[in-house]
């Protein structure tokens, strides 16, 4: 795989990701992860002290599924869309058909009322399975501010 095929390999996946989460397709999300991964999100503070716990903890495909089944079904939270902006995606490793994925995140919230705010600002480190169909096998959300909202809900 060239530099440029393994970069569009890498914004495809990021960009279906997104897509997914923006459009409410949060049903396909899941389809974007191998079997077993780690989906964490969780602070910077946290992440530079190496503590493992996150605000939203996933390890498996069935956990990703199971949290999109309860944010259908039992979980009460105010309506609300998201809106990614993307950028500085760098691939920093590629060993194989694994790559190494850090990229910038901002996430505008806008919710039922219509008042939109700025959510979410941080950075992804993800490691992608490359092939026919790039899947992740971990993606770390790490969000600048260590207040994590109350209504995350629905996934960062």
């Amino acid at each position: 795989m060239t530099g440029i095929e393994l970069q569009l390999a890498v914004q495809g996946l990021l960009t279906r990701y997104v897509r997914c989460i923006d459009d409410d397709r949060l049903e396909e999300w899941p389809d974007l992860f191998a079997e077993q991964c780690l989906y964490k999100v969780t602070t910077a503070e946290n992440q530079a002290q190496g503590l493992p716990a996150g605000s939203i903890f996933c390890n498996s495909k069935g956990m990703l599924k199971d949290r999109v089944q309860s944010l259908r079904q039992a979980n009460i939270y105010e309506p609300q869309r998201y809106r990614h902006l993307l950028s500085a995606i760098q691939v920093t490793a590629h060993h194989g058909d694994v790559a190494e994925v850090e990229s910038d995140f901002l996430v505008v919230r806008t919710m039922e009322n219509g008042s939109t705010l700025l959510f979410a600002t941080g950075r992804y480190l993800d490691r992608i399975r490359l092939g026919d169909s790039p899947l992740f096998e971990q993606k770390i959300v790490i969000c600048d501010s260590t207040r994590i909202d109350t209504l995350l809900a629905i996934p960062l």
